[in-house]
């Protein structure tokens, strides 16, 4: 079992033994494999391992879109462990925030109509104003209006994090948010991403950069579906060098 702590402050998320396994038989394969660990709030973590480690199944997990097989996982001092799609379809609206690689913008909604789009969802009749406020936030309120195929890939991942934030989520899901974007989009998200730290927000993030891994908090390596490593406050050359060496 693996177990990381990240705080002694109550967790903004805790998995407690943890598991996920796919399949069945000798082709069964554990992606995650009886993790501990707890995410403190207003905190950033990074997740990062060797591909097939487990990353994106762990966040899953962590976020409610899969069920595991074994464990815990709590949201705050809420077991959503065995709760159900309606149950945590509400949460998700409400509570959790998601930003997804591929952006997942609805192409024929506007900018701002795609960030109304989860108060909408929960019933909420959202003011222009609210949707205006999320957008400039992320420097997009001019571009409101905008089409996602009216914008480039960052403004594109830009608008995502609004409408995952619109909702004032205890904690945001990030999954590879920068991996379809360059350099400059990519530094630009992450700036935007520590500003909403520094707000008070918990942020989750998968990825395989270590430049944007250096900007979180810490960073949490597995392996196997395992936690084997914490680094806090490491520069991108500590973070790429434990990485490789988790590669061999």
């Amino acid at each position: 079992m693996s177990t990381t702590a990240l705080s002694r402050t109550t967790a903004a998320v805790s998995l407690e033994a943890v598991s996920k396994t796919y399949g069945t038989g000798p082709t069964a394969v554990r992606a995650v494999d009886g993790v501990d660990v707890d995410f403190a709030p207003g905190t950033w973590t990074a997740v990062m391992g060797p591909s097939g480690s487990g990353k994106s199944t762990l966040l899953n997990c962590a976020a409610g879109l899969e069920h595991v097989d074994a464990g815990r996982v709590l949201l705050g001092d809420t077991d959503i462990t065995d709760a159900d799609d309606e149950e945590l379809s509400a949460l998700r609206r409400t509570r959790i925030g998601f930003v997804f690689q591929s952006f997942n913008l609805v192409s024929s909604l506007s900018a701002a109509q795609n960030v109304e789009l989860p108060l909408r969802l929960s019933g909420r009749r959202p003011g222009r104003e609210q949707v205006l406020q999320a957008l400039a936030a992320v420097g997009l309120a001019e571009r409101a209006d905008h089409r996602p195929r009216q914008l480039s890939g960052g403004q594109q991942q830009r608008v995502a994090i609004a409408r995952a934030m619109v909702t004032a989520p205890e904690v945001l899901f990030a999954d590879e948010p920068t991996g379809a974007l360059d350099s400059t989009a990519a530094r630009g998200v992450l700036d935007l991403m520590r500003t909403t730290v520094s707000a008070g927000q918990t942020i989750v993030m998968v990825t395989h950069d270590p430049a944007a891994a250096a900007r979180a908090d810490a960073t949490v390596f597995l392996r196997d579906g395992r936690i084997v490593d914490r680094l806090a406050g490491a520069d991108a050359a500590t973070v790429a060098a434990r990485l490789v060496s988790l590669e061999g």
